[in-house]
């Protein structure tokens, strides 16, 4: 029976790791600058293109459908052309496993640095994640691959309950809880659950690590906590030097040197003085005469 369970799982996790075809990122990464930028404790989300992608944007109302961690150069861990993996990612069907960075570049992403986390805090976190690669992903319980075979309008409040149903290392199925597991062992917040203390003398915050089953891909991005790192901008962006396809030459009005306000088009008339009075008049004429008797 338990043979039977495994292959059947199997199967089903293979259907959702499928790519849909026709999928083209919006916004694709910039490979030389996010190579330069990421560091080790960085978390690079990405909007997948796989079936189970599609149900977790859908369930978490959020792009991104996947998470990763970037931990720097892993020993043994390379491509056939020498490229390094760096990363630590928890994928349907497969468990923890080790990829390198390449791998997202034709993916939309974005990156999440953790703020203020000490070198040596960082290197736990990292070291967690590394420690757990080989986990396997239990494929005999079914319930939690079928669950997502089924397209079924779910109200927002139990989206989140639905991503983390079942037991045991199923729910390992969301690859933002082997990364929310290894911020909660240095005890880096996400989106800790608040609550007010008052007293007499003080009133202070106290926050609660959720479930790290309860963690989505999204969290990262809205997280006070984490600091949102685009390498386009941080690297120095000019508009001025970008280059539109649809643009040919400057605008008429950008490269035409003639005012296109030219002088007295919206000057008003000056209106015309009204007559002088003749006691005015008489007045105006006798004023240098006593000045110069004076």
């Amino acid at each position: 029976m338990g043979i039977m369970l495994d292959t059947v799982g199997k199967i089903i996790a293979g259907y959702l790791q499928k790519e849909v075809p026709g999928y083209e990122p919006f916004t694709p990464s910039d490979p030389e600058r996010l190579r330069g930028l990421i560091e080790a404790g960085d978390v690079l989300l990405v909007e997948g293109n796989n079936r189970v992608s599609g149900i977790i944007k859908y369930l978490t109302q959020s792009t991104w459908s996947h998470a990763a961690l970037y931990v720097g150069p892993i020993d043994g861990a390379n491509e056939p052309d020498g490229e390094p993996h760096v990363l630590i990612e928890a994928n349907i069907g497969e468990g923890v496993t080790t990829a390198p960075l390449s791998k997202y570049y034709p993916y939309h992403t974005r990156l999440c640095r953790p703020v203020g986390l000490s070198y040596e805090d960082r290197t736990t976190v990292c070291r967690y994640a590394i420690n757990r690669v080989g986990f396997g992903y239990d494929t005999k319980n079914i319930l939690d691959l079928m669950r997502y075979l089924i397209p079924v309008p779910v109200p927002q409040r139990w989206r989140r309950r639905m991503i983390s149903l079942g037991s045991g290392d199923p729910t390992k199925i969301i690859c933002s809880a082997l990364i929310a597991q290894a911020f909660g062992a240095v005890r880096y917040p996400i989106l800790p659950k608040i609550t007010q203390a008052a007293s007499r003398q003080a009133r202070r915050e106290i926050l609660h690590i959720r479930d790290s089953s309860l963690y989505m891909p999204r969290d990262f991005d809205i997280s006070p906590y984490f600091e949102i790192v685009k390498p386009t901008i941080v690297r120095g962006f000019d508009y001025t030097a970008l280059h539109w396809a649809d643009t040919t030459k400057p605008s008429p009005e950008v490269t035409d040197e003639t005012d296109p306000f030219p002088e007295g088009v919206f000057e008003t008339p000056e209106a015309p003085l009204a007559p002088v009075a003749p006691f005015e008049q008489a007045s105006a004429q006798a004023e240098p005469a006593r000045n110069l008797a004076a």
